[in-house]
């Protein structure tokens, strides 16, 4: 099985590519800079890096990065700085995962591709009744006008739910919400819901980025599981928190 991850450098995104490497996968990852990765994960047999943005390439580049790609895993986000925040590209998540799926298609791979976004407890599925407080709504509402970033992960997942939807041949897809990010250096025990059991402005729970890699895994990799969320945006709370 080869798998795509891109933001492999980041925080999750090199959690994940560790923990599919563990379940024997061939993972191929797309980075700015391979010097980013750690050591383990560089020298480990079954990692290919290519570097560069999805961004940059061309489309023959693109559709040769997922070909024979069984699942892709965006981990892809804005660096926490002004220029990340504030500076272009505004829709780096946005326009990478259209691109992914349009090179998807472009390859009319056999069986469907599995897509799995990383994104936020803050965002809402607007397919399913997700009532907001008036409050709330107000606070995500200048998120939306001041932190380009936030609007960026709302499109990217909007953009799966409905470009790609339910019946597109060459890809299914999954968005996981995790709520606030913490740092543990092992899996615990987590829960899973379809939509927010609590605020993610007034109430947040927590979330750590090593369940989040987990449970990403598994989607990816189990077909049970991918079974269960697939064309969802399930929440991910670390249990307890």
């Amino acid at each position: 099985m080869t798998v795509l991850v891109t933001g492999a450098s980041g925080a999750t995104g090199r959690l994940l590519t560790g923990l599919l490497l563990d379940r024997g996968c061939r993972v191929k990852v797309l980075v700015r800079s391979a010097s980013r990765l750690p050591d383990h994960l560089r020298r480990h047999e079954g990692l290919t890096s290519v570097e560069g943005s999805v961004l940059d390439m061309s489309e023959e580049q693109r559709s040769e990065l997922v070909a024979g790609c069984s699942s892709i895993a965006s981990c892809l986000g804005h660096s926490i700085n002004v220029r990340g925040i504030w500076g272009p590209p505004y829709r780096l998540v946005t326009r990478s995962v259209e691109c992914l799926c349009e090179a998807v298609r472009a390859n009319r791979p056999d069986t469907p591709v599995r897509f799995v976004l990383m994104n936020t407890a803050g965002n809402r599925n607007r397919d399913l009744p997700e009532p907001v407080a008036i409050r709330e709504h107000m606070v995500l509402g200048l998120l939306r006008l001041l932190i380009p970033p936030h609007r960026d992960n709302e499109c990217a997942a909007d953009y799966l739910r409905t470009r790609v939807g339910g019946e597109d041949p060459f890809l299914e897809w999954a968005a996981v919400r995790p709520d606030t990010l913490l740092h543990r250096d092992e899996v615990t025990p987590y829960e899973l819901h379809p939509s927010p059991v609590r605020s993610a402005i007034f109430h947040a729970g927590e979330t750590s980025r090593i369940n989040v890699a987990h449970f990403m895994a598994a989607l990816m990799t189990e077909d049970g599981v991918w079974a269960e969320w697939k064309g969802r945006m399930p929440v991910i709370y670390n249990t307890g928190a």
